[in-house]
């Protein structure tokens, strides 16, 4: 997030200093408000292309035996380039190189999941997919309890991401 911040600033810097630029190769003709103009246009530039290639570089950067299985698009109205093309602001990697199966029922497996966001800390999440079945549980409350198995069909994302993967 740090260099982020750093980069919208460099941005600035070089858009006011483009202008400037232009500036003096107009012999003066262009107003002085543009230099302003400039920078924060390199700003606002380098903060969206910041928001649109969060995803590939992350999703770029997982280890080998990590699978996206799932994106969520944003859109916002104090974003107005949203509406037209939304961007990815969370997506959900499974593990599948450490995908673990149940030595009694094969068509039970228990996942790691990672859940990314933009600006926030990545959640390590596991999940029970049983795939002959199209259902999925969190492994209860951590007491031992049994879990609770909701019933989300094969075309959910994570539950389709594990049973093609295995």
């Amino acid at each position: 997030m740090f260099l982020e911040l750093i980069a919208v600033f460099v941005a600035g810097f070089a858009g006011a200093g483009g202008m400037m630029l232009l500036a003096k190769l107009a012999r003066g003709r262009l107003p002085k408000w543009m230099i302003p103009v400039g920078a924060g246009a390199a700003m606002l530039a380098a903060a969206i292309s910041n928001e649109y290639s969060w995803y590939g570089r992350n999703a770029a950067a997982l280890p080998q035996g990590m699978v996206v299985a799932h994106t969520v698009e944003t859109q916002a109205y104090w974003r107005p380039w949203t509406l037209l093309f939304p961007f990815t602001e969370r997506f959900a990697a499974v593990d599948i190189a450490n995908l673990q199966t149940n030595t009694q029922d094969a068509n039970l497996h228990l996942a790691n999941v990672y859940l990314y966001s933009r600006w926030k800390p990545v959640n390590a999440v596991q999940f029970m997919i049983d795939c002959a079945n199209g259902k999925m549980a969190d492994p209860a409350l951590g007491d031992g309890s049994p879990p609770v198995w909701r019933d989300t069909g094969h075309d959910d994302p994570l539950v389709s991401t594990v049973c093609k993967e295995t």
